[in-house]
């Protein structure tokens, strides 16, 4: 078992410093706009969590890409690699489209959400460069899900690396006016991050297109590049209940983040400081989640059972190792982490409350994600798609409104149904699984 979970972290490692660098570029652009003022920081986290359920919906999408290739690559086949990738980079865009229009004109929604007037003015404009942005991000996170289908996880790894450097030096300039450039503040951030997403994938294509690692999946392109309504089938028969899956966790917490900024602008600044540290750690469970889903996922392809059970359970392992830590470190350092995104001392003091919130629920967040990423990879999505939907938007949302405004406990109320929800979808999930395994053992 420790030989499998050294295999899957050593594969996971990549996809993770990836994943990471992306979360990277918004605590970047948290930070650096929140430097401004908490006004400009809680009209981020209102467009933020106002996008987050239909960015998360394309990103789960883009999961059927790995899920096909990396179940073509363990039957050896490089034609049918190739054809998933067409087929699913055509359906990718499409979604990323439809995504995007639906942002950018539908903008206005953020009058009707209770937030501060002022809040809302700033966010307008930022909401619609993010809007943007989501285009090129999708269509670089479809040929992320292609190479690491394929298990060449550091392609996707070095591009995320490089887009830092470039995000922050195009913040520096964007939001404060340094060497000569406007000092367009939020709106600047929303220029950095377009610009930066369509600079990843751009390479990215080129890299796929032209480096030799790649070649035979490009070469057969004239025989496999060609829409088909059965691989389109199969492709949604994945990506909708797992954006249905991504899109209800990520809904959870965009919702209860709308309903804190009806508090005011105070909660919402710390409650985007807590996910925002959240969301960071979360990172690593779902690089662990997506390897262990491509190796089961290999091994379905080779029908081998035993495997897939020895895979399941070392990641589950390796994920209550990991959620342990993250729990004590938000605990032990809860008064530091707060102030690297801001100085208002209500904010700062709010922040570091929920923040032992996150402490705790950092166990089940990273099991549930791991196990759920496990049974998309034996191609198992509909029966954990209702399972989640229970435990987050049946027990854990309604639970947490009550406590918040029954109770009069505010935000702390809010992030304590999130626990009950994360948690007893951890429980459901990770049950399914070793059932599923046992079954077919």
């Amino acid at each position: 078992m420790k030989s499998e979970a050294s295999k899957t972290i050593r594969l996971a490692l990549p996809i993770i410093i990836g994943e990471l660098a992306q979360m990277a570029l918004h605590l970047i652009d948290t930070a650096m706009v929140g430097a401004i003022s908490y006004k400009q920081l809680a009209a981020a986290a209102l467009v933020i969590n106002t996008m987050n359920i239909p960015f998360v919906i394309g990103i789960g999408m883009t999961i059927s890409v790995s899920q096909m290739v990396s179940l073509a690559h363990g039957k050896r086949d490089a034609q049918q690699v190739s054809h998933y990738l067409f087929n699913g980079f055509l359906l990718c865009a499409l979604t990323a489209l439809l995504i995007s229009l639906t942002l950018v004109f539908g903008k206005n929604i953020l009058f009707h959400l209770g937030q501060d007037p002022e809040v809302v003015t700033l966010a307008l404009p930022f909401m619609q460069l993010m809007g943007l942005s989501i285009i090129p991000m999708l269509l670089f996170m479809t040929l992320k899900q292609f190479t690491d289908g394929l298990e060449f996880t550091k392609t996707a790894m070095l591009l995320s690396l490089a887009g830092m450097p470039v995000n922050i030096l195009l913040n520096w300039l964007l939001i404060y006016g340094n060497w000569g450039f406007p000092r367009l503040e939020l709106i600047g951030a929303g220029y950095a991050t377009l610009i930066t997403r369509s600079f990843i994938f751009i390479a990215l294509a080129i890299t796929i297109l032209k480096h030799k690692t790649f070649s035979k999946y490009i070469a057969v392109r004239k025989n496999q590049w060609k829409l088909r309504t059965k691989t389109l089938g199969e492709l949604l028969h994945i990506g909708v209940p797992s954006s249905l899956q991504i899109g209800m966790e990520a809904g959870a917490f965009a919702v209860s983040g709308i309903i804190i900024g009806t508090i005011g602008a105070v909660a919402q600044a710390a409650h985007q400081i807590a996910l925002s540290s959240a969301s960071f750690t979360f990172m690593v469970s779902m690089g662990l989640a997506q390897a262990g889903s491509i190796r089961v996922s290999n091994a379905m392809g080779q029908a081998n059972w035993p495997k897939i059970a020895v895979i399941g359970k070392s990641t589950m392992i390796t994920a209550l190792i990991y959620g342990t830590f993250c729990a004590i470190g938000f605990a032990v350092f809860r008064y530091q982490l707060p102030k690297a995104f801001n100085d208002n001392a209500q904010v700062l003091d709010l922040a570091a409350y929920l923040l032992l919130f996150a402490a705790v629920f950092q166990i089940s967040d990273s099991t549930q994600a791991i196990s759920a990423g496990l049974l998309r990879g034996i191609k198992d999505v509909k029966a954990p798609t209702i399972l989640i939907a229970i435990a987050y938007w049946v027990i854990g949302l309604p639970t947490g409104y009550i406590l918040a405004f029954h109770f009069d406990m505010g935000a702390p109320g809010i992030w304590l149904g999130l626990i009950i929800g994360l948690t007893l979808a951890s429980v459901f999930l990770i049950n399914r699984f070793l059932k599923m395994a046992r079954r077919n053992n």
